[in-house]
């Protein structure tokens, strides 16, 4: 059994498990700290972002992780595609850089770290589309969010199947990590875009940074930030 996960704070509703669970980790709490909920009303996502889920359709939770292994939001991620995998074997789960986890080219499941690295911890949170009508999303994510489609009795089994499979992860090789990222990269070779440039993407240098061929020639790696798909507006 994963010692990730006890001990756990379950929430019918909170304004963030991260919130929570770096509270707790301030305050000792060990590593493997779990804090679930059914309700976020004020959940995060990287860039400021808001994450929104209808109550009790999605997995939303947060792990503590004492003395956390470097490109944790990478090995997260694999983590959780790996699982998507496995309980969605008919589709093909991708991981568009750095860490958001995408299905038929919409984004499944989302990944924030937050942590304090001179204390030594870091809270990952996740959220899962495991039971979401896409309908009930906010108009602006109708587009571009995705699901898995499940029932949501099925959001324990699916969590439990993603600590055994985050634990797992977590004690690769960096090395075996980043191929394991790369055979799900969905940005390698496509035309991307960022705030002060745009080029190709050519996958992922050993720090995890995404390197990206230049429109003009030579090339550069990206190590924080976000890119688009496509050199036009929006």
């Amino acid at each position: 059994m994963s010692v990730l996960g006890r001990p756990r704070l379950h929430l019918r509703e909170t304004t963030s498990t991260n919130e929570r669970a770096r509270a707790a980790a301030a305050a000792g709490a060990p590593h493997g700290l779990l804090v679930t909920a059914d309700a976020q009303t004020a959940g995060r996502g990287r860039q400021g972002r808001t994450w929104a889920a209808p109550p009790g359709h999605a997995l939303l939770l947060s792990v503590l992780l004492r003395d956390p292994v470097p490109l944790l939001p990478l090995y997260a991620a694999v983590a959780v595609a790996e699982t998507v995998a496995s309980v969605a074997p008919d589709r093909a789960p991708g991981i568009k850089w750095p860490n958001d986890v995408h299905l038929d080219g919409r984004k499944v499941a989302g990944i924030l770290v937050e942590g304090r690295p001179q204390e030594r911890w870091a809270v990952l949170g996740i959220g899962l589309n495991v039971a979401v009508d896409i309908e009930e999303l906010p108009a602006e994510l109708h587009g571009t969010a995705a699901t898995l489609g499940l029932q949501p009795t099925q959001r324990e089994p699916v969590l439990a199947a993603l600590l055994d499979r985050l634990e797992e992860v977590l004690a690769l090789t960096t090395s075996d990590l980043l191929e394991a990222w790369r055979a799900r990269d969905v940005l390698r070779g496509r035309e991307v875009r960022w705030a002060s440039g745009s080029g190709t993407a050519a996958g992922v240098d050993g720090d995890g940074r995404l390197v990206v061929e230049l429109d003009g020639g030579g090339r550069t790696a990206l190590d924080a930030g976000e890119v688009h798909l496509g050199r036009g507006a929006g």
